[in-house]
């Protein structure tokens, strides 16, 4: 029976590399270059700046975004004041509630003059092209799509055919209004990212900023709109909607939007705490010198290795340099060797470690968490403290500490000595340090870093259990976890929360070689 499946997989495997084989991107469009707008100083965002920043030039304004309704009404806030630009740039773009809002904001923007660029990620492209071909069409708003696949052949064959391109994705969340004000961190365009999916949540975090900063994220995001990599969505559509079709698509969108007017989310957002603030003149920035790091886009065409242009080489002197305390919350977490032997060299000097990060449960890749549990024993023997999310909160719990409902975290931060932080994209997994690009910034503000390192003090235990490694009767080791279970404390020897099953699968995938692909 063997000898005859053999033949028949290789013809099909022969199939796959001879349709993928095929795969072909446009050439010989036009591209035409385009910068950050430097010329904003007199919009009402610029005025507002430099208001703001009176005696504090060459100061940064910083405010953290922790609550996914305060983080829509920023970028709505921005988007609608916006006089000259708006830049956009995202990994993941999609067609919910949140995805529908978001572009309506970027067109009435666009209607109003103000020009408009929008970079996304193939990945999540598939079945929007038609949409973003449409408001592409809009004489203000130009949208490219970086990395894409091939059209002419289908996307799974080039995972295999294209291993090595496709698999290596802009990994990068950004958005710029004016040239004035950014926001950066670890939203996608999503229901899940911002509180409109009562059954999904991420406990995610951007961070809002102006001054010095804003005119990073600007420079940083005109590297990868004019990259080779960045396609204009109209060269890689093969029928662009008519005039007609985009009028009815706009017109349905318009539709849309007039109907949530009175939906609970959009009272949500109304009443979200930034919005309140806004209203009250009470929102309080942080204030600090920073820098924005990020990856070079042509890093996705590059051999795997270590690059002194790459984010791990900008942030490593931050991390090395902290002396007595270092928090991490980095949703999907694949240490690695070298980051293990990192970790311990920072215990053996002193320093306190804590990390938070997914339990099996609440991990929404569960290959991550086989990558990441080879290496759970050998950071608890080196002092860590690990904290992994507890998925099974109440929903009264769950608000008392993030605000919603939260199910995930997806937060990507560290805070350093309590004397700075670092809010992006980046997760602590082999994919993010050399596979894909991120971006983040990180912030010299004693005071925010003590705020985020307090709000871990008092809610880490509510919200994640604590690992210990305890020794067996029998010589061995065993991992054990502390924290509530339905709202009482308790002590478990297996992963909270999580069926045989996913224990089963978590396990078996661990025997394997894979971290360095996650």
């Amino acid at each position: 029976m063997m000898a005859r499946c053999l033949p028949v997989a290789a013809l099909a495997f022969s199939l796959i590399l001879a349709v993928g084989g095929c795969a072909k991107l446009p050439e010989g469009f036009e591209k035409p270059e385009s910068f950050a707008l430097a010329d904003t100083d007199e919009t009402a965002l610029g005025m507002a700046s430099r208001e703001l920043r009176r005696g504090r030039e060459g100061e940064n304004g910083i405010y953290p975004l922790g609550n996914g309704l305060d983080a829509f009404v920023a970028r709505a806030v921005l988007a609608n004041y916006a006089e000259r630009s708006l830049d956009a740039q995202y990994y993941l773009y999609h067609k919910d509630l949140l995805g529908r809002l978001f572009t309506d904001l970027l067109l009435d923007a666009a209607d109003r003059g103000v020009r408009v660029r929008l970079l996304v990620d193939d990945m999540d492209v598939a079945d929007k092209e038609l949409g973003l071909a449409a408001a592409d069409s809009h004489p203000n708003m130009e949208i490219r799509v970086f990395n894409p696949f091939a059209r002419n052949v289908g996307r799974t064959s080039q995972f295999i055919t294209r291993l090595g391109e496709v698999d290596r994705r802009m990994h990068n969340k950004s958005f710029n209004a004016d040239n004035q004000y950014a926001i950066l961190g670890g939203r996608n365009i999503g229901n899940e990212y911002f509180e409109a999916d009562p059954e999904i949540g991420f406990s995610d975090l951007d961070v809002l900023v102006i001054g010095p900063l804003a005119w990073e994220v600007s420079t940083a995001f005109d590297l990868y709109w004019n990259s080779e990599l960045a396609y204009p969505i109209s060269a890689l559509v093969t029928e662009p909607p008519s005039p007609e079709e985009t009028a009815e698509m706009r017109a349905r969108l318009d539709s849309y939007v007039r109907d949530q007017e009175n939906s609970e989310y959009l009272d949500a957002l109304r009443n979200s705490n930034f919005a309140k603030a806004l209203r009250n003149d009470t929102v309080r920035l942080y204030w600090g010198d920073g820098e924005v790091i990020y990856d070079p886009p042509e890093k996705l065409l590059e051999a795997r290795g270590r690059d002194a242009r790459y984010l791990t080489a900008q942030l490593s002197p931050h991390m090395q340099a902290v002396e007595d305390e270092l928090i991490i919350f980095s949703p999907y977490f694949v240490p690695g060797k070298d980051g293990v032997a990192a970790l311990r060299a920072a215990r053996e000097r002193g320093v306190r470690v804590r990390i938070l990060t997914n339990s099996l449960a609440s991990n929404d890749v569960a290959m991550v968490h086989a990558g990441y549990l080879k290496f759970r024993k050998a950071l608890l023997r080196a002092g860590v403290e690990l904290y992994e999310m507890n998925a099974q909160l109440t929903t009264e719990q769950r608000k008392a500490t993030f605000g919603s409902s939260v199910a995930s975290l997806h937060a990507k931060s560290f805070v350093l000595d309590r004397q700075s932080v670092f809010i992006g994209s980046l997760n602590l997994d082999p994919r993010a340090v050399y596979f894909n690009t991120e971006i983040g910034v990180v912030v010299e503000s004693p005071e925010l870093a003590a705020d985020m390192a307090r709000i871990f003090d008092e809610r880490i235990d509510k919200v994640a259990f604590r690992l210990e490694l305890v020794e067996t009767e029998k010589g061995g080791e065993k991992v054990l976890w502390y924290g509530l279970v339905d709202g009482q404390p308790q002590v478990l020897d297996h992963e909270p929360n999580a069926t045989l099953w996913q224990r089963f699968v978590a396990n078996f995938l661990s025997i394997f070689p894979i971290e360095s692909q996650l």
